[in-house]
């Protein structure tokens, strides 16, 4: 959100008016639990505190954004706002309820903050896989992907002060599931984030490109829990991590297109397709295939509590669902695996959809996002006929978004397949089991 809030004091500045910074915290949102909401409120505290050292006063607004916000406008005489953007229905729905309800005289901005391009300049269509939207990003890098402007302290101070905050209360008001743990590998907020990036680009950048499809390995950035809140910019990693391009140039570009070409194709995805969480966002020959298979006969049927549980025949599968419920984060690699034996186990593809995105909203600390629809940061090729780094959202393993027709099989049609026995090919499965065992 750096962006935007850059943006809203520039025009402040510009105006000579002080900045208020509000944020609306929702009771609840999709299938997230007190593991998300934790993570966002401790990151939350860190934003206010950060405000009150700039001179900006940072306002916790209880409730819908259309419920309580244009009160606040009106109340504290506002001559305009900024907001960020999210490409998702939801977070798309309470931009368009607040434009309706905000007093005619207050210009309403938006900025793409998700993004590094932003989401309407790369392109205005849905772009149909990797290849044909790199070209387009690369393109635009030169004015997009700089060095951020530096925030400075407000000298424009507010007639009124923020009221104070009592964090513990907000926390305790959330109608949310509680039984969903916080993990303790990952700590909230920006001056964290910012370390884990710094421990990425001292320990595991120089293995990025080579190992980063096994499981076992200590090869990945981690970083997707911060982006995924906005308490870390992608623009901030890729301008540190392109600093050690001439030491590790292939895991440097390996890293620039996960995190760059297709972190925002998943955007371009979900903005310009509105079924992005459904079959009926797949690609005509992907729906024509899974229908043509719909009724194939499924070795092992689970339901939905037998795959939360992480209790099927299958000791992979079940170590890298119980990886997600421990650690709010699955291995990028086995994700793929995860999806389509989902889809292998049960009774249709809308059914393996739903049951994946429920366990990846409520389990993953970057659930709820493009990239855990469409993509996701961590990617891995399978072999030569792979695209390289190959998308593991939801839907590239499910409904093969991003992907092509491979050859015809049971169950997946066209749709591309993975087994266990590939698995073993690619890494020590053995070690990662023994590591994810049932408690």
């Amino acid at each position: 959100t750096q962006r935007a809030f850059l943006y809203a004091q520039r025009l402040a500045l510009k105006q000579e008016l002080p900045l208020h910074v509000c944020f609306c915290l929702v009771p609840k949102f999709l299938d997230a639990t007190i593991r998300h909401y934790a993570f966002m409120l401790r990151g939350l505290q860190e934003v206010a505190e950060e405000c009150a050292e700039l001179n900006i006063p940072f306002h916790l607004l209880l409730g819908y954004a259309k419920d309580v916000l244009p009160a606040f406008v009106v109340e504290h005489g506002v001559g305009g706002l900024v907001t960020d953007f999210c490409p998702l229905r939801l977070p798309r729905q309470w931009v368009e309820d607040i434009r309706d309800r905000l007093p005619e005289d207050v210009p309403f901005a938006q900025v793409d903050a998700h993004n590094i391009v932003p989401c309407w300049v790369t392109s205005p269509k849905q772009e149909y896989s990797a290849r044909t939207i790199r070209g387009k990003i690369h393109a635009q890098l030169p004015e997009f992907l700089t060095e951020f402007p530096p925030i400075i302290c407000h000298p424009y101070p507010p007639s009124c002060p923020a009221e104070p905050i009592a964090w513990e209360a907000c926390y305790s008001s959330l109608q949310v599931d509680r039984t969903v743990r916080e993990v303790e590998w990952a700590t909230p907020g920006t001056a964290a984030g910012l370390a884990v990036l710094q421990s990425f680009i001292r320990e595991r950048l120089k293995s990025f490109g080579s190992h980063r499809n096994d499981p076992n390995k200590a090869a990945l950035s981690n970083l997707s829990p911060w982006f995924h809140f906005g308490q870390v910019s992608t623009q901030r990693a890729i301008l540190e991590v392109q600093k050690h391009r001439d030491k590790y140039k292939e895991s440097v570009d390996a890293f620039v297109e996960e995190a760059v070409v297709r972190r925002e194709l998943a955007e371009n995805f979900c903005y310009y397709n509105e079924n992005y969480d459904s079959v009926q966002g797949a690609y005509d020959w992907a729906q024509t295939t899974l229908k043509l298979h719909a009724k194939d006969k499924r070795p092992f049927l689970y339901n939905l509590q037998e795959l939360e549980q992480g209790t099927t025949h299958d000791p992979l599968w079940n170590a890298a669902q119980l990886q997600m419920v421990r650690e709010g984060k699955m291995h990028g690699f086995l994700r793929m695996y995860w999806a389509k034996k989902i889809l292998e186990w049960t009774h249709s593809p809308e059914e393996a959809l739903q049951f994946a995105i429920y366990l990846n909203d409520r389990y993953e600390l970057d659930g709820r996002d493009p990239n855990g629809y469409v993509g996701k940061l961590q990617e891995g090729g399978m072999g030569a006929d792979a695209p390289p780094p190959c998308l593991t959202g939801c839907l590239w393993s499910i409904c093969g978004i991003h992907d092509q027709g491979s050859a015809e099989r049971a169950i997946f049609g066209k749709i591309r397949y993975m087994n266990y026995a590939g698995c073993k090919r690619k890494f020590d499965v053995g070690q990662f089991e023994r590591r994810y065992a049932p408690h």
